[in-house]
C-alpha cells in the first residue's frame, strides 16, 4: 500500500498538477482511507505553518523584491563592470560575480536572474557578446541565489529537518563559490574562443563614484550575515532587518523606489509567500500520510536493495532524482516533498543531515535552470525576447558544470562542513 500511495504522488508530480493541490489532496485522501478525523485536518494545516523560522520567508521574498525593483542591484552591476571590465570577458564575469553577490542579498534564483539580466543584457548584445550564451549564462548564475545564503529553501528545509538555519547557511558559500568559480572559467574561454571585446576603461575618479554609489547595496549582506553569524539577530529577525535596511536605501538614500511602485512590490511579494506558506502546510499533511503508510522506509528499503548498502550509489541514485524532480518541479514543493522521503534514508547510511540540505538545495537550485520549468531561463526570455529552445540550447555546458559542483559537494562533504564546524 505504501508503495502504490508513494507511486501515486510521483505521478501527480509528473503530470504536472499543481503541487500544493496535488500534496492536499494525496494527503487527504490518505486521511480519509486511514479513517483520520476530518475536523484535525484544519489543525494540521495550521501546524504546517506554525514555525518561528518560516517568518524569515515572506521578509527574505519581499528583500529580494526590493533590491530588484529599488534600484541598489544597477548600482553593484555597475561598480562590478568598472572593476572587471577591462578583462577579456570581462562583462561575462560581471554577470556572474554580480549574480553571486546579490544572491547574499536576494536569496531567489528568479530575483537574482532578473536583477542582473535587465542591468546588463543589453550591454552585453550592446558589446557584441552572443545574446543567446549570455543569457544562458546569468540563468545559470542565478542558482546561486538559493545557495549563496541567504536563501529561502534553506530556511525552509531547517523547518521540516530541525535542523540549524545558521549552519545551512555557513555551508553554502564554498558550494556557491564553486558554482561561480565554474561559470566564470567557462565564460572566460568562451571569451578567449570568440574573441569578445574589452570593456571602456573606467577612469579611477568614476571607479571610487560607482563604489561610494554602491556602497549602501554592498553593506547589506554584511549586515544580515554578519548578524547571523555573529549572534545579534536570529535568521528570522536578519530577514525582517533586511527588509527595513533595503527600504531605507531604496527610498531615503538612492530615492528610486515610490510609493506605486513599492504597493506593487508588496503584493508580488505577498501572493508569492502565500504560494510558499501553502505548500508548507499542506505538506504538514503530506508528511503525516508518508509516515502513516511508512513510504519512508519502503523507499530506504528501495534503494538499499537496488544499490546494495553502498552509500555512495545511494548518494548517486538520490542525486538522480532531485534534479529529475527540479527540471519538473518548483523548488520549494521538490524540497518540502524530497525531505522527508529521503532524510530518513540518508541519516541511515551515516549521511550529515547539513551536508544532505545542501544537496538537495544545489540540486534543485539546478533545476532552476534546467527545463521544462527552469523559471530562471523563463526571467532570462523575458528580459531578452529569445525563445526557451534558444536559450535552452546554450545553458547545456553551464549546467554540466553545475552538475558536476553537485557531485563534487555531494561526495566531498567537507566542502559543506567546514565553515559550520568551524565557526559554530
Amino acid at each position: 500500500m505504501g508503495l502504490l500511495l508513494g507511486g501515486s504522488f510521483l505521478l501527480l508530480m509528473l503530470l504536472g498538477v499543481p503541487i500544493g493541490l496535488a500534496i492536499g489532496l494525496a494527503a487527504l485522501a490518505s486521511f480519509v482511507a486511514s479513517g483520520f478525523p476530518l475536523e484535525m485536518v484544519p489543525q494540521t494545516l495550521f501546524e504546517g505553518n506554525n514555525s518561528f523560522a518560516l517568518v524569515a520567508v515572506p521578509f527574505f521574498v519581499l528583500a529580494g523584491d526590493i533590491l530588484a525593483g529599488g534600484g541598489i542591484s544597477e548600482r553593484i552591476v555597475a561598480f562590478a563592470e568598472s572593476g572587471l571590465g577591462r578583462i577579456k570577458g570581462g562583462l561575462s564575469i560581471v554577470s556572474t560575480m554580480a549574480s553571486m553577490f546579490i544572491a547574499a542579498i536576494s536569496g531567489s534564483g528568479a530575483a537574482t536572474t532578473a536583477a542582473v539580466g535587465s542591468a546588463l543584457l543589453p550591454s552585453l548584445k550592446r558589446k557584441g557578446y552572443d545574446l543567446c550564451f549570455s543569457s544562458a549564462l546569468i540563468a545559470s548564475a542565478g542558482t546561486t541565489g538559493v545557495v549563496i545564503p541567504p536563501s529561502v529553501p534553506m530556511v525552509l528545509y531547517a523547518v521540516i529537518a530541525g535542523e540549524s538555519v545558521a549552519k545551512l547557511f555557513l555551508g553554502g558559500f564554498l558550494p556557491g563559490a564553486l558554482m561561480g568559480t565554474g561559470l566564470i572559467a567557462y565564460a572566460i574561454w568562451i571569451a578567449h574562443r570568440h574573441d569578445y571585446p574589452l570593456g571602456d576603461p573606467v577612469p579611477g575618479v568614476e571607479k571610487w563614484r560607482r563604489f561610494c554609489n554602491a556602497l549602501w547595496g554592498l553593506l547589506t549582506p554584511v549586515i544580515i550575515l554578519g548578524g547571523i553569524f555573529s549572534g545579534i539577530f536570529t535568521p528570522s529577525e536578519a530577514a525582517a532587518i533586511a527588509v527595513d535596511y533595503t527600504l531605507l536605501v531604496a527610498f531615503l538614500i538612492y530615492r528610486s523606489l515610490t510609493w506605486k511602485q513599492f504597493y506593487r512590490i508588496v503584493v508580488g511579494a505577498g501572493i508569492t509567500s502565500s504560494l510558499i506558506m501553502f505548500i508548507i502546510a499542506t505538506a504538514k499533511l503530506f508528511g503525516w500520510g508518508l509516515a502513516f503508510y511508512q513510504i519512508p522506509e519502503a523507499v530506504a528499503g528501495t534503494l538499499m536493495n537496488l544499490a546494495g548498502n553502498r552509500p555512495l550509489l545511494i548518494l548517486l541514485m538520490v542525486n538522480i532524482i532531485i534534479l529529475l524532480a527540479g527540471m519538473f518541479m518548483e523548488t520549494a514543493s521538490a524540497l518540502i516533498i524530497l525531505t522527508p522521503l529521503f532524510l530518513p534514508t540518508i541519516q541511515k547510511i551515516g549521511v550529515d543531515p547539513i551536508h544532505f540540505g545542501l544537496i538537495l538545495v544545489i540540486g534543485l537550485a539546478i533545476g532552476m535552470a534546467t527545463p521544462p520549468v527552469a523559471i530562471n531561463i523563463y526571467v532570462a526570455s523575458a528580459i531578452t525576447g529569445l525563445t526557451l529552445e534558444q536559450i535552452s540550447r546554450a545553458i547545456v555546458p553551464m549546467v554540466l558544470i553545475l552538475v558536476a559542483v553537485l557531485l563534487l559537494v555531494t561526495y566531498l562533504p567537507g566542502i559543506t562542513l567546514l565553515l559550520p564546524r568551524l565557526l559554530l
